[in-house]
C-alpha cells in the first residue's frame, strides 16, 4: 500500500472566507472540494500536515510596524522597497527597530524573492481569521476519529521581524529563532511518504513558496516526483496569477504531478 501524506497550506478563514481580511477568490470552492476528498479518502490518507499562518498585530508586514514622516501608517498592499527605507519614505514606528529592519530589508532584497509587502492584518493568533475553514476542519476531525491519528499542525509567522510565506523557512531566517529556520522535521517526514498531495491558499504565495522550499530541501528531484498538486483545491491571489502559473510550470518540469480532488484515486 502507498504511504499517502496530505499537505494543506494555510486553509484558514482569513484566506478562505469572503469576510476574511485576505480573502482569496475561489477559496471557498477549493475548500468545499478539498473537504469532500478528505472524507472520501479518509481510510487511504496516512498522514495530514496542516500549515497555519500565525501572526501578531505588530508584524513587519502589517501597517502598524511602519510610518511615514507625518506618523501615518501605510495602507495595505503598499510595497516598501530598500530605497524607501534608506531614504526615509518609510521608517519603523519604533525608532530603535530602524537599524534592525533596514538590515532585514537589505537581506530580503538580496534574496531576490519578494519586495516587502504590507498586508492587511491577518491570521492573528487566537482570532477567527486564524482558524481553519469549517468544512476542512470537520473533515480533519472525521479523519482523526480513528484512534491514534493526529493531524500535524505546523505554525509559521509568529516572529514579527521576518516574513514567513513558506512553512519550511522564513524569508530571512533569524539565527536565534529556530521557528524561522529550515523545518527539517517536516522535510524528513515528507521524504518518507510515497505520495504527497498538496492543496491550500494561495497558490501564488504561501503554496508556491512552501512547495518550492520543500523540493529544494529534498536535495534530489526524484523526491519531487512524489508530489501531486490538487489544482482544483488551490487558487492564486488575483493580482499575482502569473506567480502561480510560474510556480506550477517550474515544479511540473521538476517532476511534480497535477490532479484533482475528484480524480485522485478514483
Amino acid at each position: 500500500m502507498r504511504n499517502i501524506h496530505l499537505l494543506l497550506i494555510d486553509c484558514q478563514n482569513d484566506f478562505c472566507d469572503p469576510n476574511g481580511s485576505l480573502f482569496v477568490d475561489g477559496a471557498p470552492e477549493d475548500m468545499d472540494r478539498l473537504s469532500k476528498m478528505i472524507v472520501r479518502l479518509k481510510d487511504k490518507i496516512d498522514d495530514i500536515h496542516v500549515t497555519l499562518d500565525s501572526h501578531r498585530k505588530f508584524d513587519v508586514a502589517h501597517p502598524i510596524y511602519w510610518q511615514d514622516s507625518s506618523g501615518s501608517h501605510p495602507n495595505p498592499f503598499t510595497v516598501i522597497s530598500l530605497a524607501d527605507v534608506e531614504n526615509g519614505t518609510w521608517t519603523t514606528s519604533l525608532p530603535n527597530l530602524h537599524a534592525k529592519t533596514l538590515e532585514y530589508v537589505k537581506s530580503l532584497k538580496a534574496s531576490g524573492r519578494y519586495d516587502l509587502m504590507v498586508w492587511p492584518e491577518h491570521c492573528l493568533i487566537g482570532s477567527w481569521g486564524h482558524n481553519i475553514n469549517d468544512k476542512v476542519f470537520a473533515a480533519l476531525q472525521e479523519w482523526e476519529s480513528r484512534p491514534g491519528r493526529l493531524v500535524d499542525m505546523v505554525t509559521k509567522g509568529s516572529n514579527p521581524f521576518t516574513e514567513h510565506y513558506s512553512a519550511v523557512q522564513a524569508e530571512v531566517p533569524d539565527p536565534s529563532d529556530p521557528t524561522t529556520q529550515i523545518n527539517t522535521s517536516l522535510i524528513k517526514t515528507l521524504m518518507d511518504a510515497d505520495e504527497i498531495l498538496i492543496a491550500g491558499e494561495a497558490s501564488s504565495h504561501c503554496v508556491a513558496n512552501t512547495v518550492t522550499d520543500i523540493a529544494n530541501n529534498f536535495g534530489d528531484d526524484s523526491y519531487v516526483k512524489k508530489m501531486a498538486f490538487l489544482k482544483d483545491a488551490s487558487s492564486p491571489v488575483p493580482i499575482a496569477k502569473q506567480l502561480a502559473d510560474d510556480f506550477l510550470q517550474a515544479m511540473t518540469v521538476r517532476g511534480m504531478k497535477t490532479t484533482t480532488t475528484e480524480d485522485y484515486l478514483q
